[in-house]
């Protein structure tokens, strides 16, 4: 039998990973450096606002100092991780490099001052228009462009949440349901690795790291050694959980998506919206409370009794409706016209929202695995990426935990993101997301090309309560006004 083999396929190979090295390991460590820098700003932004807790009034007028940020200098910016998606999608003008600055200091307004935002959507864009810029000044051509802007989303992602695998399979999952892509795969884990190893670095000069989680029930539980395989029971409940989580990933994005339209239509000029935004959020503050200001990945010093994503994991460290709260601040916040991610936030909806469901289907004990699943799965439902968020959940709570890997976590994990990817529908917080296979059949979905053409094409809630039936007339079938968009 002959022996076929073209060492030239070798060489190009090779031509082809030294040349990713020299473009892709440069800007991951340039991406890595921001995101520490933004991080850094973000842990003083937050510190500074829960020492002096008046800041929180001067909401407001932080957030005509981001509209008008916007307004003047950031009109072609304003598209986000939606304009980037975009761009790779089908290249054109590039994404701006004025994004990364204005994000930047836009978040960390919107944190010192009391915001409910997150911060993957600060690290995507500065990695996003870092990365852009650089395509602009080495003349790449478009497939080359592409790649090395997914490999700015892998660097910025992989860099702020710690987790260089997740960057990396997020930037190939998060451009289009039902494709994952291999062909910048490459670039795509060298600049999130580098980005993450520089990131990590430059933090731990300032005393700084990544939060560390635990899921401990299982040791404490006998789960580990006494029964190494799966639960059924609790695979069942897991998966009920899962559900739960998947409709709450839709009400997070509805609401946002909603808002931001209301808040545009009442409110003409730009600057006025946060405004308007920042005084609600400071009246659900009175009346609610702190605990939903900010990142929320951990209690102020000062009230550690608060709801954190981190007492979320543990049984009395949220209230049963915590998960309902955040979103709500959050919508109001990012949808006004405050700049930050959704992430974090989401993740703290999965965690409050985990922590409810152990209750609920009966596992207390549990309540720290159902945090964790709910942390990783409403994020894997919002964003459409279950692969992503069921490797998010093995480096963020599977790596540093003894024997944990072998006890069942992983498979609940992938039932957690893959059911609350299923039942978050056609819906997300990126509307540039194409449709490549959908979900279900779904007959928008099939027709569409985007979140954005289906949501368009959907009759409001509204519009389907309120719409009366058609009249009937011979010879033809009666129907149901479809309703006004939202």
């Amino acid at each position: 039998m002959p022996f076929r083999w073209d060492p030239r396929e070798h060489l190009a190979l090779g031509k082809y990973v030294v040349k990713w090295l020299l473009i892709a390991g440069p800007v991951g460590a340039v991406i890595g450096a921001a995101v520490a820098l933004f991080l850094w700003a973000l842990e003083l932004a937050t510190h500074a606002r829960w020492d002096h807790p008046w800041l929180l009034w001067l909401l407001p007028a932080g957030g005509v100092a981001v509209g008008l940020l916007y307004h003047l200098f950031g009109k072609s910016v304003e598209g986000g991780n939606n304009l980037i998606m975009e761009q790779i999608h089908e290249p054109g003008g590039g994404v701006p490099a004025r994004m990364a600055p204005l994000v930047l200091i836009g978040t960390i307004l919107t944190h010192l001052f009391g915001g409910s935002a997150g911060r993957e959507g600060t690290a995507v864009q500065m990695g996003g228009s870092m990365a852009s810029t650089l395509c602009r000044w080495l003349k790449l051509n478009e497939d080359d462009t592409r790649e090395l802007l997914m490999a700015g989303i892998a660097a910025g992602f992989g860099a702020v949440f710690g987790t260089p695998l997740t960057g990396a399979v997020f930037a190939l999952e998060v451009l289009a349901i039902g494709l994952l892509s291999h062909r910048a795969i490459l670039p795509c884990l060298i600049a999130s690795i580098v980005g993450d190893q520089v990131a990590t670095a430059l933090l731990a000069t300032r005393g700084m790291g990544h939060t560390a989680y635990s899921i401990k029930s299982f040791a404490t539980m006998g789960l580990v050694h006494a029964t190494p395989h799966l639960s059924w029971v609790l695979t069942g409940k897991v998966a009920i959980a899962a559900v739960a989580f998947g409709l709450a990933s839709v009400i997070f994005a509805e609401l946002t998506h909603s808002l931001s339209r209301v808040f545009r239509a009442a409110v003409p000029w730009p600057a006025w919206r946060p405004a308007l935004g920042g005084l609600l959020v400071i009246g659900l503050a009175i009346l609610i409370g702190r605990d939903y200001l900010g990142l929320g990945v951990t209690a102020d010093p000062h009230h550690p009794e608060q709801v954190s994503i981190v007492s979320s994991f543990h049984l009395q460290g949220a209230t049963m409706w915590s998960w309902w709260w955040k979103i709500l601040f959050t919508a109001v916040t990012l949808g006004s016209g405050f700049k930050g991610g959704e992430v974090t936030p989401l993740f703290f909806v999965g965690a409050a929202l985990g922590n409810a469901m152990a209750r609920v289907l009966g596992v207390p004990e549990h309540v720290d695995l159902f945090a964790g699943l709910g942390f990783v799965a409403v994020f894997a439902g919002a964003t459409n990426t279950p692969l992503a968020c069921t490797i998010m959940g093995i480096e963020l709570f599977g790596a540093g935990s003894d024997n944990l890997l072998g006890s069942g976590f992983v498979v609940y994990v992938a039932v957690a993101c893959f059911l609350a990817y299923l039942f978050s529908g056609h819906s997300g917080i990126y509307l540039s997301q194409r449709i490549s296979a959908p979900k279900f059949g779904d007959a928008l979905a099939r027709e569409a090309t985007s979140l954005r053409a289906v949501r368009e094409s959907r009759p409001s809630l509204f519009g389907r309560l309120f719409s009366r039936p058609a009249s009937k007339s011979p010879g033809r079938d009666s129907g149901v006004n479809a309703g006004s968009s939202d």
